[in-house]
């Protein structure tokens, strides 16, 4: 017995045709969208109807018009040929064969510099994939990764990733941020053991930087007066700079502060330093987009430091 009874005549093509009938509302139009002719288009209408063996349209004078049923088949047609259509990406995707678009994701801090690099030079390797961009946390962006939802990820390296194959760019150490006319704005750097009275600003967790935070204090030997958070790295030098509260900050952003707030360096005892790596899923590593990313990556690597 056939596990799924449908008619020779019900074609994922003939969906795409009663789709968009159904949204110009008139044959001329849609065949005009479909670049083919009216007549194919009400044949495929028709053939639809015999597939299913009950009635999708009605004459009303010359115009054609959906019954509910075909409302129902419409609303089932646009899930499968979504469906199918995410299926066939992600079939080629795991053959190794590159499609037409790559979302790239990346920390809010990679924005004004490394991801501009990068993506003008794939775009040289690559002229016809066109790029998309998703901002998260590091938290973020690796379930993106692993969901699917986005194919390459720029971001801070954790202890392990054994399902990702991994690409470091540069090192970025922390620095202390706080308004230039601040007392510390004059050191050579901060000793934070003795800012136990200071007020901080800081970043959400599953950001690379509020994890340097938290590791940074736990070395000075007290937990800090945070007394705001935020869910991204330019709203917070933002908070600096408006003296909510002093903070931590990798150097990455220097050419991105607002007028008004320094980076000083930290005492060599609380010092922490980023990885910051192209991290994709090794299942995809040979998908033809992702060798031009990194290729792209190992090229720039001097100029992203």
């Amino acid at each position: 017995m056939n596990e799924y009874p449908i008619a020779e005549e019900v074609s994922f093509r003939k969906l795409a045709v009663l789709l968009t009938f159904m949204e110009t509302g008139n044959l001329a139009r849609a065949a005009e969208r479909l670049d083919t002719s009216p007549v194919s288009v009400h044949r495929a209408l028709h053939s639809l109807e015999a597939g299913l063996r009950c009635t999708l349209f009605r004459h009303e004078g010359r115009n054609l018009l959906p019954t509910p049923a075909a409302q129902v088949l419409a609303d089932a047609a646009r899930e499968v040929l979504r469906g199918m259509s995410e299926g066939i990406r992600a079939a080629r995707e795991a053959a190794g064969y590159g499609s037409d678009r790559m979302r790239i994701g990346s920390l809010y801090s990679l924005t004004s510099r490394t991801v501009p690099r990068l993506v003008v030079g794939l775009k040289q390797r690559r002229p016809d994939v066109q790029t998309e961009l998703v901002l998260g946390s590091n938290a973020d962006l690796l379930q993106k990764l692993r969901e699917g939802s986005a194919d390459a990820a720029l971001l801070g390296l954790p202890a392990e990733l054994p399902d990702m194959q991994l690409e470091p760019l540069f090192e970025d150490d922390m620095h202390f941020a706080a308004p230039s006319d601040s007392r510390y704005a004059r050191l050579r750097e901060v000793d934070l053991g003795a800012c136990a009275e200071e007020r901080f600003v800081s970043l959400a967790e599953g950001f690379v930087t509020s994890s340097g935070f938290v590791e940074a204090f736990r070395l000075a030997g007290f937990t800090p007066n945070v007394v705001m958070k935020t869910g991204d790295i330019f709203s917070l030098m933002n908070l600096v700079h408006g003296g909510i509260g002093c903070t931590l900050l990798p150097g990455r952003v220097r050419r991105a502060l607002p007028a008004g707030v320094e980076l000083i360096p930290l005492q060599a005892r609380y010092r922490m330093r980023q990885t910051i790596a192209l991290v994709f899923l090794r299942t995809r590593e040979r998908d033809p987009n992702l060798l031009a990313l990194l290729a792209e990556c190992r090229s720039a690597k001097a100029e992203l430091v």
